[in-house]
């Protein structure tokens, strides 16, 4: 069975319009790393987890953000490692200066045998949909425009 992750994408609604949270990826291969780079929180669970649970605590686990209220599902997106990214949408405006993130550790430099630890997301932001395009992983986008078209559709 291919792997699995879930998510959630955070969104507000100002006078401007739709906002959506995305998260930068911590570690130093990301440093320097902005345009495709974003993401919304997610990360892998197995066949004894619910989906939207793990969305939810992975959501917990990068950010310190907990997700309570009406989840919207979005489209199943496969990416070209085969892997199935499962996630859902959540109206929630939330301090993106406030985030805090779990840490892995990882040998740094490549080969030096020393470990480093590092944040999992070490910033988050709230980007107005034609700058999320830009910035999330082109994996996701798909999503950015999926919640327009139901924020778009009345209810």
């Amino acid at each position: 069975m291919p792997k699995r992750s879930a998510g959630i994408l955070l969104f507000r609604r100002n006078v401007d319009g739709v906002e959506v949270m995305l998260v930068h990826p911590g570690g130093p291969f990301w440093t320097n790393k902005d345009k495709g780079a974003w993401s919304i929180p997610k990360g892998e669970f197995d066949e004894t987890e619910d989906p939207l649970d793990a969305a939810r605590r992975e959501l917990h686990e990068e950010t310190g953000i907990k997700a309570n209220g009406k989840f919207i599902a979005l489209q199943p997106v496969r990416l070209r490692s085969g892997k199935w990214v499962l996630a859902w949408a959540l109206e929630k405006d939330v301090d993106v200066s406030k985030i805090r993130s779990n840490h892995f550790s990882t040998e740094w430099p490549p080969g030096s045998g020393r470990t480093k630890t590092f944040p999992e997301v070490d910033r988050a932001g709230w980007f107005a949909v034609t700058e999320a395009n830009e910035k999330i992983n082109p994996a996701q986008a798909g999503w950015l425009r999926e919640l327009e078209r139901i924020l778009e559709t009345p209810a």
